[in-house]
């Protein structure tokens, strides 16, 4: 899952980065509300951590341009403003969930996880495409029941893909979830991990499918 993060605190921010990265989130971080627009139109995120004290163009602000445009990507709001009017003012003006600091990464996981689930209408707690789910508490794929062995980065390219079952990734959109820290990866290397994940899928009804000129999109089996 692509995140963009919106903090002014570097500290906090770097850590976030690192921390949210280990547990499976890409983020991209800007430290000046009047990046975040700009970064929404260039790239397709899942939700944005939004801190109300920006610079340049302040939280509220920000929240108002996006729900006036009709950007309907989930917000979670960071701040260390906790108080009952701040969080009811946020909820009011579009924001999704409020998060105080200080706060625990455990809990920030689990309520980006919850956001991106019911953005996309489902509050079930795994990612399902017919006989293939995910279950990102234990980052773990299973098929037909069984475990799924990956490597790291088929596991990268599937979660990706399952994460947005339906519509088509782009190479470069995929490239940047799996190899977010190596930016001299030739996107060609997509092609070789998306042929391996379609051998571990090969006694399966799941096909991942090449849309010319779109990218990759994960098919799943209609039920009846």
């Amino acid at each position: 899952m692509r995140i963009l993060l919106a903090e002014d605190e570097r500290e906090l921010a770097n850590w976030l980065v690192r921390a949210l990265h280990q547990v499976g989130f890409q983020v991209d971080w800007v430290d000046d509300g009047r990046l975040v627009r700009r970064s929404l139109l260039a790239t397709r995120y899942d939700a944005l951590i939004l801190d109300l004290g920006l610079p340049g163009l302040g939280g509220h602000e920000v929240l108002e341009q996006l729900r006036t445009a009709d950007q309907r990507l989930p917000v979670l709001i960071l701040t260390a403003r906790d108080s009952l009017i701040e969080r009811v003012s946020s909820l009011h003006e579009g924001a999704d969930d409020f998060l105080a600091k200080p706060f625990e990464l455990a809990e920030l996981e689990a309520r980006l996880i919850a956001l991106i689930r019911r953005a996309r209408g489902s509050e079930h707690p795994r990612f399902a495409c017919g006989p293939l789910s995910y279950d990102a508490a234990v980052k773990q794929f299973t098929l037909g029941h069984e475990p799924l062995t990956l490597t790291p980065r088929e596991h990268a390219v599937l979660r990706a893909l399952i994460q947005h079952s339906g519509e088509p990734l782009s190479k470069q959109e995929i490239l940047d979830r799996v190899f977010s820290d190596d930016k001299d990866v030739n996107p060609e290397a997509i092609e070789v991990l998306v042929h391996r994940v379609r051998k571990r899928l090969a006694s399966s009804p799941v096909q991942i499918t090449t849309v010319r000129g779109l990218g990759y999109v994960l098919e799943c089996p209609a039920t009846s």
